[in-house]
């Protein structure tokens, strides 16, 4: 039982954390009117992520594109990994490094938003997503852990979760995505329906 106290009182401290950061907390408002601006301006988000992030990367564009509150109108968002072929066959003849770079290049336009979300943030693949996304004038959220690896270097806002524990860094990115989801719905569908 104790352990499984110590491991909820480690996910609540990070969070608390997190609460307690304004600057943290101002990122997130400014994410949330980035991408509503976005989607209002007929431009679409991408995340990626592997493993866990992948997972959640296809969770939160399937917040977008289905719902999350409101019964509103579909928002344009992708998981760059959820097109196995395209996936399996990058990764084959090129490079797993290059799978996410690659699709950015054929989808990604200026005014796009791509999210990439790795808790060590030093992912190549993810890394060179988000250097060709910048090529493009699109603009770059990256969620991590505490340090946010070399992909800080690659962002427009960094959500780096002050921890260095893989599973509490991925229930946080969960919780920012949330957040960020409710607002984006809120901003854009808010008395419209």
């Amino acid at each position: 039982m104790q352990k499984i106290k110590d491991i909820i009182a480690a996910s609540v401290s990070v969070k608390n954390q997190i609460l307690n950061d304004d600057a943290f907390l101002s990122n997130i408002q400014k994410a949330a009117e980035i991408i509503s601006a976005a989607f209002q301006n007929g431009h679409r988000l991408y995340l990626c992520g592997n493993g866990g992030s992948a997972a959640d990367a296809q969770h939160l564009a399937a917040e977008f594109t289905g719902r999350f509150y409101s019964d509103r109108e579909p928002l344009p968002a992708e998981a760059l990994h959820v097109n196995t072929s395209f996936l399996t066959a990058v990764a084959n003849d090129y490079s797993y490094d290059e799978i996410y770079e690659r699709a950015i290049k054929a989808h990604g336009r200026a005014g796009d938003v791509l999210i990439g979300i790795s808790t060590s943030g030093n992912s190549k693949n993810i890394l060179l997503a988000q250097q060709e996304a910048k090529r493009r004038n699109m603009l770059v959220f990256s969620f991590t852990g505490a340090t946010g690896g070399k992909m800080k270097e690659s962002c427009d806002v960094l959500f780096n979760v002050p921890s260095t524990d893989t599973p509490r860094i991925q229930e946080s990115h969960i919780l920012i995505g949330h957040i960020i989801c409710q607002l984006v719905e809120e901003q854009l569908f808010s008395g419209k329906q």
